[in-house]
């Protein structure tokens, strides 16, 4: 049975920060690919940053760069997210995705995505 499960999130001021972590089981995790994605109140989601398998590439959302790292560790099958600076407008529900590995590197939608998590939520504000 495949799980996911996020933790990490909370209410924070703005300029704070928080760690969220994915923890997985029940099928190849470092085979996957991994995506971090959040969707607010009336809002679609959204992809926040991704991360390959075997050589790692990363993708980040323009509105997160510089301020998000997105991570793995395959021994622990967990996914990070580090979140730096945050912002208001970064309040949403987060959630982890893992999708099969593809031959060459895109940017995945979330209807490309095999596994969810049920989500944790970030609120930020002051």
């Amino acid at each position: 049975q495949v799980q996911l499960v996020e933790s990490g999130g909370g209410s924070v001021q703005p300029g704070g920060s928080l760690r969220l972590s994915c923890t997985a089981s029940g099928y190849a995790f470092s085979t996957y690919w991994m995506g971090w994605f959040r969707q607010a109140p009336g809002k679609e989601r959204e992809v926040v940053a991704a991360l390959s398998s075997g050589i790692l590439v990363t993708y980040y959302v323009d509105s997160v760069k510089g301020r998000f790292t997105i991570s793995r560790d395959n021994a622990k099958n967990t996914l990070y997210l580090q979140m730096n600076s945050l912002k208001p407008e970064d309040t949403a529900m987060y959630y982890c995705a893992a999708a099969k590995s593809r031959s060459v590197w895109v940017v995945l939608g979330p209807s490309e995505y095999n596994y969810w998590g049920q989500g944790t939520q970030v609120t930020v504000s002051s």
